[in-house]
């Protein structure tokens, strides 16, 4: 097992992960990057679809070789198991009962864990005083339960793609996964929470986090209002009803090489008249466009965007956004991939730190999310490969032999990806 700093929030917990994907790897790793042991119990015959997601190092293809899912399980120690045969899942009974863990983690629709037996009933009769996290699109119960998907769909049955784009475009989506992104930290302190209810009432609870839900709340401003008087929220761009200029302006294009341009873009996001004033001496406007209000502004915003574009596209946008965030004017540029391996604030943070992969030697993994001060995180070790500490984890924790585990991978109950 890798060396752990002592001093940190949730050493000596105890965590099982049956997670996959994103918000349930992103969650545990919160965990596991602050001290907690995390058993990841992942399938050759059945990978974690983020292992076949690019990046891959050197551009190669391979189940070990994806940064994406690299990112979201660092700090954790792997069990290759293939579920689908009983005496798996009898070698995980009997490692829960041994192990004991604090703190069983799954993402899968209801009726997987609970045809394995390893549904939150079954366990509780093991661990009366586990905390079992469970999350997937539509939660444990209702009529919708057992619907699976990801969390383009979630974030599309919340609303956020309806509501995101231009008025006279179909909708466009916010990036990615959207909540895949919104529901880890609220998983997060949720087992928190339920820990600290443990310590001190001595009793374990079942976290039903559905993914739809829990990201639907992001919208509870338009809910209420829509309850209120009926309005409905359209796609409106990046217009804001409260501050302008409030967009995106083009910069000059950056160039790395004669080979390597990209276009550039700055963010500018004004709420206060002062800041418009600064902003408007900068660009040296005229008295008559400083003077604008708010909604004069709004109404007059196709010439003064032209007039901002003009005076942006004269720089590229890491310079820009220097010289306005020194006048307190709110800014940044728009990031691609290379720009933040530039970034001075993610290299003072020190961010992004190299590890050394089993398979696949040195790679740039993503830092903590979050720094405490008394009690800091760390990156210990990369993603572990598929099956990568069977023979640490059964040695340690059933005290099998060698030749035991070799029987057991020879018969597929183990699995392995090297």
């Amino acid at each position: 097992m890798a060396e752990r700093t002592q001093n940190i929030l949730f050493n000596g917990l105890k965590v099982l992960d049956f997670t996959w994907v994103g918000v349930g790897p992103i969650t545990t790793k919160y965990l596991a990057d602050h001290g907690a042991d995390v058993i990841k119990i992942e399938s050759v015959s059945k990978p974690d679809v983020l292992r076949g997601a690019p990046p891959f190092k050197d551009g190669i293809p391979g189940i070990n070789r994806s940064q994406f899912s690299g990112n979201y399980n660092s700090n954790k120690r792997n069990l290759g198991l293939n579920l689908a045969i009983p005496q798996s899942r009898q070698l995980i009974r009997n490692l829960i009962s041994k192990w004991k863990p604090d703190v069983i983690a799954e993402s899968f629709t209801p009726r997987v864990m609970k045809s394995w037996e390893l549904d939150y009933v079954s366990i509780k009769k093991l661990l009366p005083d586990v905390i079992y996290f469970s999350t997937c699109l539509m939660g444990q119960f209702g009529p919708h339960n057992n619907y699976a998907g990801y969390g383009q769909l979630a974030g599309a049955m919340a609303g956020f793609y309806e509501i995101t784009g231009w008025p006279d475009r179909g909708p466009a989506g916010p990036y990615g996964a959207y909540s895949d992104f919104l529901n880890p930290p609220v998983a997060f302190g949720s087992i928190v929470a339920a820990l600290d209810y443990r310590d001190r009432h001595g009793r374990g609870q079942h976290i039903d986090l559905s993914q739809y839900e829990g990201a639907m709340h992001f919208l509870s401003p338009h809910i209420m209002k829509y309850n209120e008087d009926g309005s409905i929220l359209e796609r409106k761009g990046n217009e804001d009803d409260e501050m302008y200029p409030h967009g995106i302006y083009r910069c000059l294009d950056h160039k790395r090489s004669l080979t390597d341009i990209t276009e550039s873009w700055i963010a500018i996001a004004i709420r206060t008249e002062a800041q418009w004033l600064d902003f408007a001496k900068l660009l040296n406007l005229s008295k008559e466009t400083s003077d604008q209000n708010l909604k004069e502004r709004k109404s007059d915003r196709d010439r003064i965007d032209h007039l901002i574009t003009a005076w942006t596209s004269r720089d590229e946008s890491r310079s820009i956004m220097n010289l306005l965030q020194s006048h307190k004017i709110p800014s940044g540029m728009v990031q691609s991939q290379s720009d933040m391996w530039e970034d001075p604030q993610l290299e003072h943070q020190g961010f992004f730190q190299w590890l050394r992969h089993t398979e696949v030697g040195p790679m740039p993994y993503d830092g903590l999310q979050f720094q405490l001060s008394e009690t800091p995180g760390k990156l210990t070790r990369a993603q572990a490969m598929v099956g990568e500490d069977n023979k640490e984890i059964l040695t340690e924790i059933l005290s099998m032999g060698s030749s035991e585990v070799q029987t057991l991978l020879n018969e597929g109950v183990l699995e392995q990806s090297f």
